[in-house]
């Protein structure tokens, strides 16, 4: 089966590019419920341009997206299981998120004259409307080992059940890996394969908590982890993440 999708300027990550964690969630959304059950890897091979049709060709073992002849990014499901630490409450969490790098005014931006660390992302963005980007804006947390944000998924993202889409808890869970970096002084580059498990739906208008914690460092990948509770406290997903650039 092959199909035809566009990815709206509205979900870029990089400047003029898709949101890793996005376009990652649109891929993996492709295979059956039965293949991404125990998880699913994402690599992504180049940047996703925006507003352009995009060919997806979902195959028996893998799904995979073309513009032209070039390789974009491809999804094959792929066992994940990751020791997810307990996340920080709620409300102690919301307390730090002045301190997120995405707000703070005296770091180098990712675009110069805009807020905080990546002003346009539709994770992280503090310059993308409510609505419009999901603002997780993560930052660290005190006695928690790496980074936290609290969340309240707009219902703007939700299904017609009040449910986020499998692409929105992909994007939702990208940036809080590389803040994790962020918060240990490093900066890494773009957000190359991310492997995700989705445990249980998520519902707009829940106060969430989505972590962030460094894994390890391998020349110039740098792994991370990140997960996504609901009000419960339940853990409803996880992901392993892999980020290049710098050392």
């Amino acid at each position: 089966m092959q199909v035809t999708v566009e990815v709206a300027s509205r979900y870029q990550g990089p400047p003029q590019s898709g949101n890793g964690g996005y376009v990652s969630g649109l891929l993996a959304r492709y295979l059956s419920a039965q293949q991404a059950a125990q998880g699913v890897e994402v690599t992504l091979r180049a940047p996703t341009p925006l507003d352009v049709p995009i060919e997806v060709k979902v195959e028996p073992a893998r799904t995979a997206a073309y513009v032209g002849d070039v390789l974009i990014g491809e999804a094959l499901p792929l066992d994940l299981e990751l020791q997810v630490p307990k996340p920080p409450a709620f409300a102690q969490t919301l307390a730090a998120q002045p301190h997120s790098p995405a707000l703070d005014p005296t770091i180098q931006s990712v675009v110069p004259g805009g807020t905080g660390f990546h002003p346009v992302c539709f994770c992280c963005g503090a310059d993308v409307a409510v609505g419009q980007g999901l603002r997780v804006f993560a930052a660290a947390v005190s006695g928690f080992d790496g980074v936290a944000a609290a969340w309240c998924p707009d219902s703007a993202f939700a299904d017609a059940t009040g449910m986020l889409p499998t692409e929105v808890i992909w994007a939702a869970l990208d940036c809080p890996g590389q803040f994790a970096f962020l918060n240990k002084g490093i900066r890494t580059g773009l957000l190359g394969r991310m492997t995700a498990r989705l445990l249980q739906p998520v519902a707009a208008n829940e106060q969430c908590v989505i972590t962030g914690w460094c894994l390890h460092i391998e020349g110039k990948k740098h792994f991370a982890g990140t997960a996504l509770f609901n009000q419960r406290g339940e853990c409803c997903a996880y992901s392993k993440q892999v980020w290049i650039g710098r050392r």
